[in-house]
């Protein structure tokens, strides 16, 4: 696919490109530049978006829990 740009330096993004990554009107997305001159375009996700994307512990873990596997995963990437 591709698309023109024109004389105020906008260019529309194709149809199929909006529907694959589900962008409407008002959505924001970002660029970024690969090390081979490729671009990647991706939507902005709205943080509200990821509730939910991690399944929930089924036991609760204390804090000193959370600090000693902190500890441990510091530690032997450090070693």
């Amino acid at each position: 696919m591709e698309a023109t740009l024109s004389s105020k330096n906008q260019a529309t993004i194709p149809k199929a490109v909006r529907e694959y990554l589900h962008l409407k009107p008002g959505d924001r997305f970002r660029f970024f530049f690969q090390p081979d001159r490729a671009v990647v375009i991706l939507p902005r996700i709205p943080t509200s978006a990821l509730k939910g994307s991690v399944p929930r512990s089924s036991r609760p873990v204390s804090v000193e829990q959370m600090d000693a596997a902190i500890k441990s995963g510091a530690t032997k990437r450090f070693r």
